[in-house]
């Protein structure tokens, strides 16, 4: 599999070679940056972990230049943030037990640019080398715009590849903007509460991040943790941590339905369970 930035790799924690790793793949999650797979697909780690039939394999689009840095990276350059967070994402494969991480090494700017149809172009070469059956990205409804930049291409990129290469399940899962305000039948709920001290572990590999200033790994916990509590006001809790995501499937069954509508749908559907009940106790 040839990638089109020179700094992509291919990174194989068991050292088995790339195109079997990459074709053992089941569940595949495609993120914008370093520590986003880690955030939002827990459920397909957990999915694949101590498995020899199920592999999770991840994809970090961008470098992770940008980041915030205080403390011990205050003075990093962009370059050697890049290569700070590079390394953390690998340990976080380890950790993780990936079956693969392929890192394509594009700059959040080149996602608004002309890099993007070359992300395109490897997204479509990775989701042919790994046929998953279950791909997670980010959400639709994400406030990064690198995150939504990153979403839309995965859509496009299975779009073109056609049905053959469709997985079974699509899902766009929640970083910046939490997906609890979702319908019911809008909101897909996955039980991640097992192995909680390795989900820590994995969220702790960020350093750069966390005594960069952000407490990420804080604050994924304690979504997860809310997530479980406030998931039915009328029942006791089911569990004790859950992820939310958004089912993008019919965007891949109905190749001419519209991201914008389809999320316009969700939004209108919030709108009506508000108005309803403000409806029913006038004041």
């Amino acid at each position: 599999m040839i990638l089109n930035h020179p700094e992509s790799e291919v990174f194989i924690p068991d050292q088995m070679s790339g195109p079997q790793a990459l074709a053992r793949t089941t569940h595949l999650g495609i993120g914008a940056h370093p520590d986003d797979l880690e955030f939002m697909t827990w459920h397909g780690i957990l999915e694949c972990l101590h498995r020899e039939d199920r592999w999770f394999s991840g994809v970090t689009v961008t470098d992770g230049r940008g980041s915030s840095r205080v403390a011990a990276y205050a003075d990093f350059s962009d370059e050697e943030m890049a290569r700070v967070r590079r390394s953390e994402q690998r340990k976080a494969a380890y950790v993780g037990e990936y079956g693969a991480l392929v890192t394509l090494g594009c700059s959040s700017a080149g996602l608004r640019g002309p890099a993007r149809a070359e992300v395109l172009q490897d997204l479509e070469a990775i989701l042919k080398a790994t046929g998953p059956r279950v791909v997670y990205t980010h959400s639709l409804c994400d406030r990064h715009a690198t995150h939504v930049a990153v979403a839309t291409l995965v859509i496009r990129a299975l779009r073109n590849l056609g049905p053959e290469h469709r997985p079974q399940e699509f899902y766009g899962c929640e970083v910046w903007r939490s997906l609890d305000w979702l319908a019911p039948c809008d909101r897909v709920c996955f039980d991640v509460g097992a192995h909680e001290h390795l989900s820590t572990a994995l969220l702790g590999v960020y350093d750069s991040q966390i005594a960069g200033g952000k407490r990420y790994d804080l604050a994924t916990v304690g979504r997860r943790r809310a997530n479980a509590t406030y998931h039915d006001p009328y029942a006791p809790d089911q569990a004790t941590m859950l992820e939310y995501a958004m089912d993008l499937g019919p965007l891949l069954r109905d190749p001419n339905l519209s991201p914008i509508d389809f999320v316009q749908g969700m939004v209108e559907r919030l709108g009506r369970d508000v108005r309803q009940r403000l409806q029913d106790f006038p004041v």
